[in-house]
């Protein structure tokens, strides 16, 4: 118990050592000729002070070990030598002890600094998420109001619509929902790197995840004529992965509009879900320009927009966001060129069993 008790008080541990030391070193200073100066080994418990204890302690530690050395000059047979050497050893603790107090000084200093930028990183980093979602907020409110007005209009309840109007609000709609998709993507990014991704595991089947993927990007890919193909290798009924189905959506979702927005018009966009070695492969191929060589390292870079002609405006999110995801999920995503053109999108998820 007693040992227990020194193991949870550091400082009164660092205590009894300095204790022991000093014991050990009179003792042998008293049991030697006084020719020999052990007075030098006292710099070992200023040390241990200087790094354990108060200055005051260490102050008074040095003061201790500075007579312990001179009062040996009391013993019979002191030569001026002697007198010498203990007023050598003495002024060595006294160097010792004060090169070790301004090196805690530095160290003091160097931690009171590191702990003022912690905190003004907190501070910086508080600010910048209040700013984040108050700005969320505030983009939302008017697009929100403007996708209902623009809904409004389209069900005629301000009035009869011609089609010609009605494509114009079509497009309308369009873009106001294009817009908030983004504010969202734009604070789940910033929520994921500043918090990390939270998951809500459940065996997710990923057939259904990229069926719902499909017929939710339909609308899309009708109106640049694209046909989306989903082709299911190995006779795969089910293809069961434990993750977040909300995010994989995402994920899938993602992909599928990044492969129809650069697939040719007029062409098409084939999906392909296989079995590998650790689970399952979901791979989306287009049939458009494919991607420079030296930008492939580069497409999954948060705000990578590309140089070549593929990559339009836009902002360079939606696959920072599903490497996010996919990595969370314990998977992984990469991208190559087709052979016969075009870019192929891919990530691996690991199975998992479910009992029937």
């Amino acid at each position: 118990m007693l040992v227990n008790f020194f193991y949870k008080n550091g400082e009164l541990k660092t205590y009894l050592l300095i204790f022991l030391f000093f014991v050990g070193l009179i003792a042998l200073e008293y049991s030697t000729s006084p020719r020999y100066v052990v007075g030098y080994l006292y710099t070992i418990p200023i040390l241990l002070a200087s790094l354990r204890l108060s200055r005051r302690a260490t102050l008074l530690i040095t003061i201790v070990a500075v007579v312990a050395t001179l009062s040996d000059l009391l013993r019979p047979g002191v030569t001026i030598i002697t007198v010498a050497n203990r007023l050598t050893a003495v002024v060595a603790l006294v160097i010792t002890a004060v090169l070790a107090g301004l090196r805690r000084q530095r160290y003091e200093q160097v931690i009171s600094y590191q702990k003022q930028q912690l905190r003004m990183q907190k501070q910086l980093a508080n600010m910048r998420e209040d700013f984040i979602t108050t700005l969320t907020h505030e983009l939302k409110t008017p697009l929100l109001g403007a996708v209902e007005v623009v809904d409004s209009l389209q069900a005629g309840r301000f009035g009869e619509i011609v089609p010609e109007q009605l494509q114009v609000l079509q497009l309308l709609e369009q873009s106001q929902r294009n817009s908030l998709n983004l504010l969202e993507m734009m604070l789940d990014v910033y929520h994921n790197d500043t918090q990390g991704l939270i998951l809500r595991c459940f065996p997710v089947n990923l057939v259904e995840i990229i069926r719902e993927a499909i017929s939710n990007q339909e609308e899309q890919a009708t109106s640049r004529n694209v046909q989306v193909n989903f082709e299911i290798k190995n006779n795969l009924t089910f293809a069961w992965t434990m993750g977040d189905a909300r995010q994989l959506q995402r994920v899938a979702i993602n992909l599928l509009t990044n492969a129809i927005n650069y697939a040719r018009r007029d062409g098409e966009v084939k999906i392909l879900l296989e079995t590998s070695t650790r689970g399952y492969i979901v791979s989306f191929l287009d049939d458009g320009l494919g991607i420079a060589e030296d930008e492939l390292p580069d497409v999954f870079d948060r705000f990578y927009q590309g140089r070549s002609d593929r990559h339009g405006l836009r902002l360079g999110l939606g696959l920072y966001l599903s490497r996010q995801i996919v990595q969370a999920h314990g998977g992984k995503i990469w991208v190559e060129n087709r052979a016969e053109g075009g870019g192929k999108f891919s990530f691996e998820l690991p199975s998992c069993q479910v009992s029937a």
